[in-house]
């Protein structure tokens, strides 16, 4: 069965829906393609910098999102720590019924004259003007642009979540721990959940943590011997499903100065796009600001005046796709460039690397981050 589509966004994470969403409130529809039998929740939460809340005005649902989640004291940026689910919903919310469509797993992209082919497992054929892929680190549709799988980092990390019947009393402030090549941060989501996070260096996927939460909080409970016991006590009332594991990879930054983030009338967004570690939080952020972005680029595309001619609206998609990857690939360098090296700094355990981190460094990394959230990706209006 073939079916015709103008835009076909393959991942319905932060990325996908963010642009689905941008595209419906400039008058463009799309599909989304989602490989699970609902929205994923992976990775519980997440730090959202005054950027992200800029990108989330831009399409309409940042405020709804404050209501619900803890501002972090310190400073003067915006920061907040976002439940993934919510976040999600929240985009999921605003589309018209039927945009996306589960358990649509894709297979192969074929190229048929102006058109891409997408093939899913069900057999279905997708006929489409436009393919984006936000189909995460795995990327079927960055594979078939020519870019790498991206590169273990020779660290880990395990994420945790918890949620208390009571005020968890922890306050709306931020906590962060190093020590012996390990790195522990703790944020409030809201008034009864903690989500946490682990990093460390391990030369060797631990294979045998991956899928036994037991293991993981016996694990991070053994690494974190000095850490204070109110912080203990977090990883303590963490229940087993509230446990998850990875490893952190990234895209090499000089693959996103000559590789192809799109080509013809293709492109990706999110972490098929950039995939980074999480050193400074800029992940879900950066994966907002591309779907802005896009969907601000693509709609100048296909909303100039509709032409008889599939050559003519092919080349104009195509441009419109250029512009986008021209605006979007210094600040993906940049993003992932800055969070390898807050990473370095922060796990390395020599007592050089202590010395200059505690001195010199920590106030320097402090800054940077702070610059990096300084950014505005834009409105969504078109010109």
């Amino acid at each position: 069965m073939e079916i015709v589509e103008d835009v076909v966004i393959v991942g319905a994470g932060i990325a996908g829906l963010t642009t689905s969403l941008g595209l419906y409130r400039l008058g463009v529809r799309s599909l989304v393609l989602e490989s699970w039998d609902s929205l994923r929740n992976t990775g519980f939460a997440l730090t959202l910098w005054t950027n992200a809340w800029k990108a989330l005005d831009a399409v309409g649902i940042a405020d709804s999102l404050r209501q619900q989640h803890f501002l972090i004291q310190g400073g003067n940026h915006e920061v907040r720590c976002v439940k993934r689910k919510k976040l999600l919903e929240a985009l999921a919310k605003e589309l018209p019924s039927g945009t996306i469509r589960y358990s649509s797993k894709v297979v192969c992209i074929e190229e048929s004259g102006f058109y891409k082919l997408v093939h899913l497992t069900d057999g279905t054929i997708l006929k489409t003007k436009v393919l984006i892929g936000c189909d995460g680190v795995n990327s079927v549709v960055a594979k078939w642009l020519g870019l790498k799988k991206p590169t273990f980092t020779g660290r880990s990390a395990i994420r945790g979540y918890t949620e208390s019947i009571d005020s968890h009393e922890y306050g709306p402030k931020s906590t962060q721990f190093f020590g012996n090549g390990v790195r522990f941060g703790c944020r409030p989501c809201d008034d009864k959940t903690l989500f946490w996070y682990v990093t460390w260096a391990s030369s060797s996927p631990d294979k045998e943590l991956q899928d036994n939460p037991a293991k993981m909080k016996q694990f991070v409970l053994n690494k974190l011997e000095k850490l204070p016991d109110h912080l203990r006590a977090v990883i303590e009332s963490t229940g087993l499903d509230g446990f998850i594991s990875s490893r952190l990879t990234y895209r090499h930054p000089w693959e996103l100065l000559w590789g192809n983030i799109s080509k013809s009338n293709v492109c990706v967004a999110g972490d098929a796009f950039h995939p980074m570690t999480p050193d400074i939080g800029q992940g879900g952020s950066a994966a907002l600001e591309d779907g802005v972005v896009l969907a601000r680029c693509l709609a100048e595309a296909l909303l100039k005046e509709p032409s008889e001619e599939d050559k003519e609206q092919h080349e104009r998609i195509e441009m419109g796709l250029k512009k986008y990857a021209k605006e979007r690939r210094w600040r993906a360098f940049e993003l992932i460039t800055t969070s390898y090296f807050a990473g370095f700094i922060q796990q390395n355990d020599g007592k050089m690397m202590n010395f200059l981190r505690e001195k010199f460094l920590a106030s320097y990394l402090r800054g940077l981050l702070l610059k990096r959230a300084d950014f505005d990706c834009g409105k969504l209006s078109i010109s």
